[in-house]
């Protein structure tokens, strides 16, 4: 929400298992999945990467403002004029673009008692993620939730809306209709399944009419972290493994965060009890 570069980049990392690009629903998934590690990877398993992070430009859309996010570097030292080396400076919020938030972004209890970007959980940032298609027409309700059947055993799920549909992130107004967590849908979320990451494509997780409320349930219990403003323009539904290293900054509620998927030939991972994917 409002919530992530200065030259601060994350490494998010999505490699997908060679499960095919094209899915349907998660209902052939059996209800409990246990994730095997992925075999050593080689030349031969390596294919497209896929970066699902948005570039930081002054027409990137900012939380709430008309005007997007303004002049992102700027040169302060140039060969051209003189210095010996280029220096730029690079100035926006810790919420901008690609993003993770902290507890301390919503709690002042946990800002206070510094639960920041330094302090997330690397396990739950690192891992296999599943990218979910979500219904067009419909916020991310409880019923939805309930509807998607996400498999039990998931950890990390990203949810590609209509915001990708409607190329939200890249239009410079920001637009207060996006797709989002309702309260209930969050509830449900943090009661029925075991996630503790969430991602979105917009710039917030929760709906702007439940903008608070959503984020209070997620991360009340500092143990769901939130992933926003990710570009899902071109990443399949599927089971992907995810990397996400916010920038380690001291005291921030906040942290941009750089995205990509890798595209693997070959299947690098293995999923017991799983019939089929799609």
């Amino acid at each position: 929400m409002g919530m992530n570069v200065y030259v601060f980049f994350v490494f998010c990392i999505c490699v997908t298992s060679a499960l095919p690009t094209s899915c349907g629903s998660f209902e052939d998934l059996q209800p409990t999945c246990s994730f095997l590690a992925p075999p050593a990877r080689s030349s031969s398993t390596r294919g497209t990467i896929i970066d699902i992070s948005h570039t930081y430009r002054e027409d990137l859309p900012s939380f709430e403002e008309d005007d997007g996010v303004g002049v992102v570097i700027q040169l302060v030292a140039s060969i051209a004029n003189g210095s010996r080396a280029n220096q730029s400076f690079l100035k926006m919020g810790v919420h901008t673009g690609t993003h993770v938030d902290a507890p301390s972004h919503i709690f002042q209890e946990y800002f206070d008692s510094g639960d920041h970007v330094d302090t997330l959980d690397l396990y739950a940032l690192n891992g296999f993620a599943l990218v979910v298609d979500v219904p067009r027409d419909t916020n991310l309700t409880a019923e939805a939730m309930q509807a998607l059947n996400i498999p039990n055993g998931v950890e990390r799920v990203l949810f590609r809306t209509l915001n990708t549909d409607r190329r939200l992130m890249w239009k410079k107004q920001f637009d207060s209709s996006y797709v989002g967590l309702t309260t209930d849908g969050a509830e449900w979320l943090r009661d029925n399944t075991k996630i503790k990451l969430v991602g979105i494509d917009y710039l917030s997780v929760a709906s702007y009419d439940y903008l608070i409320e959503a984020h209070v349930v997620l991360l009340q219990n500092k143990d769901i972290i939130l992933v926003e403003g990710l570009n899902l323009d071109n990443v399949a539904v599927g089971l992907y493994e995810l990397h996400c290293l916010p920038l380690k900054l001291l005291k921030s509620d906040g942290s941009p965060i750089r995205s990509i998927t890798a595209v693997y030939v070959k299947d690098v991972l293995s999923c017991n009890l799983v019939a089929t994917l799609c």
